[in-house]
């Protein structure tokens, strides 16, 4: 996909100035501008790196869920519990790679309404692979150093407190 002209200026900058002439300064609408801009960006890079494994980030993020668990396999619901996704999406998702043949899915014996999803040998495979090559792109955030994404984080965690993600011990 080719990359699009590059402006001779910061459109989020200018909207800010816009902004701040017409309603007063308020620099969240400048942040959030930006981090969907980000946001945009980071998908779109790291979409470019999975795609070759027949994988969207989401399929990514679920197969590398699997890999962390014990036995290589969760209930559907803990899936959508730990990427914060809608049951549906969950669904959605496993089915692919399902059909992939990166995924198995079977019913689960601890609970008769409940489904299992489990990793196979070649959604490891492809895993691995895919995690080498977004290691090696830095998963898009090659413009800053490790204290940078540290402080990235960092900067971003209140936000996800605020909003239920999880509960700061």
């Amino acid at each position: 996909m080719p990359k699009p002209l590059s402006l001779s200026f910061d459109p989020i900058s200018r909207a800010d100035e816009h902004w701040k002439q017409r309603w007063g300064s308020v620099p969240s609408m400048a942040a959030i501008t930006s981090i969907m801009r980000a946001q945009q960006i980071l998908l779109a890079e790291v979409d470019a790196v999975v795609k070759p494994y027949g994988l969207t980030f989401a399929r990514y993020e679920a197969l590398v869920l699997l890999t962390f668990s014990q036995k290589g396999e969760l209930p559907m619901s803990k899936i959508g519990e730990r990427l914060m996704v809608h049951p549906t999406s969950v669904t959605n998702t496993v089915d692919r790679l399902v059909k992939s043949g990166l995924v198995d899915k079977r019913p689960n014996p601890n609970d008769g309404r409940g489904t299992l999803a489990s990793i196979t040998d070649k959604g490891r495979e492809v895993c691995d692979a895919a995690t080498r090559d977004l290691m090696a792109m830095d998963f898009g955030l090659g413009a800053y150093d490790d204290e940078e994404c540290a402080e990235i984080f960092a900067m971003l965690r209140p936000l996800r407190v605020a909003a239920g993600d999880f509960e700061e011990s």
